[in-house]
């Protein structure tokens, strides 16, 4: 297992603590430029009743508190679904070298997908992006989720 898919996988165990609040099961890791993990956050969005509890914005401010520096440069931010607009937003304000994503979201994706604001020229950060890791693990996860939704859903 190389180190992007060590941290993929522990972006996937938090996501499963989303589950703990019937959130969307989003698991986000933040790893220093030197290997240390900063941050790891998971959708508290219900749990919080915050349209912002974002897996990756929680670890965004986690780790920036951690370094005592909103600029994250140099860091790794691992997540299991392809960030929104959102999230690739803070993802530049705040300095990030690289992303790594797990699934593709082609309804909500804004690094590849339905835009790409991380690696927009216009603005004054871009980071490397590197896609598809642990893709369908982080896919199938989340269609278990769904499915479980739909099922509950249903009327008897």
């Amino acid at each position: 297992m190389n180190e992007d898919e060590r941290w993929m996988t522990a972006a996937l165990d938090e996501a499963r603590r989303a589950l703990g609040h019937d959130d969307v099961p989003i698991g986000c890791v933040v790893v220093s430029a030197d290997g240390a993990e900063l941050a790891r956050a998971h959708n508290a969005r219900e749990d919080e009743n915050d349209p912002t509890a974002h897996a990756e914005l929680i670890a965004l401010r986690d780790a920036a508190a951690e370094l005592g520096s909103w600029r994250l440069e140099g860091a790794t931010l691992y997540v299991t679904l392809e960030p929104c607009a959102m999230c690739a937003g803070a993802m530049v304000l705040a300095r990030v070298a690289r992303l790594v994503y797990g699934a593709a979201d082609p309804k909500a994706g804004a690094t590849g997908s339905l835009y790409n604001i991380v690696q927009d020229e216009r603005l004054n950060h871009r980071l490397e992006v590197e896609g598809g890791v642990l893709a369908e693990e982080s896919s199938a996860f989340l269609k278990t989720f769904f499915a479980g939704k739909r099922d509950r859903a249903r009327p008897i």
